[in-house]
């Protein structure tokens, strides 16, 4: 007999209100709350665990499309009504899950782990949830649904991943960015990609309210978090590392939050691993915020029992620079069940952070940067043991980010206060023998008694 899987939009405060998927609706129509895609899960659990395992483990990184990426592999529990024809896929997933053996010694951890979703097809982990958010338009236009264009309001990394996706299904994207606030190479990405690209004289919240607006007015389909779609494509982050460990389940994850749809994510993969039988508990979660931009680290202070958006001031971890984020509803429900913390880091504690696991072979966004300066405070605040297996999450590459690395080196990174404390600069000197021989010893000399000194 075969199965058959079934998925829907679910208000996460009304429990009778529901929509279809191929419906364009981002709010509960009742109570304007959030939505979240709810699966029938007596379907998923005529499977056992093991079976589940097995046949993910199987389809994992294949040449069989659409099931060869990380997150359509999964498809029955991530959107099981697009029809394979109208999935666009870049063969995503599969990023490495790194043991940062050197870094985590220097930490004082034996367990330390990176999961690289920055090694994807557009440099970040937002073209997990792009592909699933894509491919349901796809599928709507096959249906007969008359949709325009895809719009998102971006600090560089959405905006890439919907630019990209869109191109490769033919279907037109626009992207609203807050002007001067993102790097070259993350605005070069939609422009290159063909998306019609706005540049606004405002912040990441002020691009915000005018795409919604936007999309409410001229029937344009919404690409940010909101639409809970792509929490259905990035949740694989979790089930995929499951997979990275044989299924075995860490102690901890931490992750970098800004509009704060990563946390909830991982945590809806994680819940409903664990109602599939696919494991038997959960692990705890941590979410790191610059201090620039901490709306929910506040409210973690003051035990959730409020939430004050504020105005994000300027940080090196520009992705997460947002201080009324989208899915706060969704990351503090999230962290409340899984026991989680929430964490800041300053902006000398993040560019530092990067510096110091480039130097044991990384090269990390400022936004990892925020999650490892947050891992070494949970550490020196006793919530870590050194035996803890810790997954932190890397949501998108280093080289999105060269200016801030160059400017970290050559310590002008003054007006964020930040004071290098691994700089690494080239030394210029005459092309003669004696001069290299004696500038190469003088540094191995000097590098050695630095280790030793350590």
């Amino acid at each position: 007999m075969p199965y058959y899987y079934d998925a829907w939009f679910q208000c996460l405060n009304c429990d009778d209100e529901h929509y279809r998927l191929n419906e364009i609706v981002y709010h509960c129509q009742r109570c304007g709350g959030l939505l979240e895609v709810r699966h029938n899960m007596e379907s998923l659990q005529r499977r056992s665990g093991g079976e589940w395992r097995t046949l993910f483990d199987q389809r994992y990184m294949s040449s069989v499309h659409p099931y060869g990426s990380s997150v359509w592999g999964k498809k029955e529990m991530v959107c099981p009504l697009v029809e394979d024809e109208n999935v666009v896929s870049m063969y995503e997933g599969g990023s490495n899950l790194l043991w940062a053996e050197r870094l985590g010694t220097e930490l004082g951890m034996e367990d330390l782990w990176i999961k690289q979703c920055g090694n994807s097809h557009t440099g970040s982990f937002k073209d997990l949830g792009m592909t699933v958010l894509v491919s349901m338009v796809n599928q709507m236009i096959a249906e007969g649904q008359s949709i325009p264009a895809v719009a998102c309001a971006s600090t560089g990394d959405t905006s890439a991943a919907l630019a990209a996706y869109c191109a490769a299904a033919g279907i037109p994207a626009i992207v609203l960015l807050p002007k001067d606030m993102i790097s070259t190479a993350q605005l070069i990405q939609p422009i290159a990609n063909g998306a019609f690209t706005l540049a606004l004289r405002t912040d990441f919240d002020g691009c915000m309210a005018l795409v919604q607006e936007i999309c409410r007015r001229d029937q344009i389909y919404l690409a940010n978090s909101m639409n809970s779609l792509r929490i259905e494509g990035q949740k694989t982050i979790a089930i995929e590392l499951l997979q990275q460990f044989h299924w075995e389940v860490p102690d901890w994850v931490v992750i970098p939050g800004g509009n704060l749809g990563n946390v909830s994510a991982l945590g809806k993969g994680f819940i409903e691993a664990k109602q599939m039988g696919l494991i038997d508990k959960l692990p705890r979660l941590a979410v790191a915020q610059a201090a620039q931009a901490n709306p929910l680290y506040l409210s973690y202070l003051d035990g959730f029992r409020t939430f004050e958006p504020q105005t994000a001031r300027d940080t090196l971890a520009s992705a997460i620079k947002i201080g009324n984020p989208v899915s706060r509803e969704r990351a503090i429900r999230t962290l409340q069940h899984f026991d989680g913390i929430v964490e800041e880091a300053t902006e000398d504690e993040l560019a530092n952070a990067c510096a110091r696991a480039d130097r044991n072979g990384l090269f990390t966004c400022p936004h990892t940067g925020v999650a490892l300066a947050a891992l070494k405070k949970m550490i020196a605040a006793g919530h870590v043991e050194s035996k803890s297996r810790v997954i932190v999450i890397s949501t998108a590459h280093g080289l999105k980010f060269p200016d801030f690395k160059v400017k970290y080196h050559e310590d002008r990174l003054q007006e964020f206060r930040v004071e290098p404390k691994h700089r690494n600069m080239p030394i210029e000197i005459e092309a003669e023998y004696e001069a290299v021989h004696r500038a190469v010893l003088e540094a191995i000399e000097q590098r050695t008694l630095a280790a030793a000194g350590h």
